[in-house]
């Protein structure tokens, strides 16, 4: 029997509180209001291209939990297993949007949040792992006690009921240090199918030094990944499946928003291998990238059509 879902993933999604790039959050008299969480970042981008996808979570019974939860569904992602808390707090970050020289700035306020609360005992396992693939991403696993046994659970779940893993380390530095990061990940990796990870990460975390080839060859030493997907800036993204390497050129863009980039990335990349084609999925990742930080918001919105004309270069100045 076919699985109901095309992805499905689980994690803590956020208000982004923002100021235009040039402006202080110190000196901010008005904010711009978006949603943004790496997982549903990724099964909003994969809706938007047709995939049936849906997201798992624990959210504040409130105004603010009901915005999150409308604009996923306007998105098309099936919400019908978040659990809804009263009296408890969405996670929030605030980001001070900026050009080089200068880096963009995250504070976070999500210590305590509704999400952060998550225990095996929220997740309906049953919806949890009717899907084709299971993506989990290092954030949850970093947000407490709880959330990395939901997410070593889910792990362990998915892999018994044959759903292949998708993982993303994601690393942020501001949830946890690079030191208990790599070990506390190190047997998450181990069971991933397919395995994402930034080169500066596979670097920092888990030692693997050298170009491309050789940090990917140090993750597969680490993972039973029977595909690994690096990212490299500005440099584009590589594959690893098997033996066979596989380098893909970042696109020209001029970047409006670089949050979500990423998440664009593993989104298009698990759209390539829902159709059986892993070094497809690579293309369509650094396509979507691209896509999303021409973008503001952390949610990749996009078509099929637009992914396809990015992918065929026929994207021009205005299209009438």
């Amino acid at each position: 029997m076919s699985a109901h879902f095309d992805v499905t993933t689980l994690g803590e999604t956020m208000l982004r509180l923002s100021v235009p790039v040039g402006r202080r959050l110190d000196e901010a008299r008005t904010l711009d209001i978006e949603i943004g969480g790496a997982e549903s970042n990724v099964v909003t981008a994969l809706s938007r291209l047709g995939r049936r996808t849906g997201w798992v979570s624990r959210l504040p019974d409130n105004a603010l939990g009901r915005a999150v939860l409308r604009t996923l569904r306007a998105d098309g992602v099936d919400v019908t297993a978040v659990r809804a808390v009263p009296g408890e707090r969405i996670g929030t970050y605030f980001i001070e949007l900026a050009s080089a020289p200068r880096a963009s700035q995250v504070i976070y306020d999500r210590a305590d949040s509704a999400a952060a609360r998550m225990t095996p005992g929220d997740v309906d396992w049953d919806y949890l792992l009717d899907t084709r693939i299971l993506h989990l991403t290092g954030i949850t696993a970093a947000l407490g006690a709880g959330c990395y046994n939901v997410v070593a659970e889910a792990m362990r779940r998915a892999r018994a009921a044959r759903v292949v893993v998708s993982f993303d380390v994601n690393f942020r530095a501001r949830l946890w240090g690079a030191a208990e990061a790599g070990e506390r990940l190190r047997p998450l990796i181990a069971q991933a199918d397919v395995l994402f990870c930034k080169g500066a990460d596979a670097s920092l975390l888990f030692g693997c030094a050298g170009g491309a080839g050789e940090q990917m060859a140090g993750l597969r030493a680490l993972s039973g990944a029977r595909a690994i997907y690096c990212t490299f800036g500005e440099r584009g993204a590589a594959l690893l499946a098997g033996d066979t390497f596989h380098e893909q050129p970042a696109l020209p863009v001029q970047i409006v928003d670089r949050i979500g980039s990423g998440d664009a990335f593993a989104a298009g990349v698990l759209d390539g291998l829902l159709d059986g084609d892993p070094l497809e999925g690579l293309r369509r990742g650094v396509a979507l990238a691209a896509i999303a930080l021409s973008q503001h918001g952390d949610r990749v919105l996009t078509t099929r059509a637009e992914l396809e004309a990015v992918l065929a270069q026929e994207g021009g100045d205005v299209a009438r």
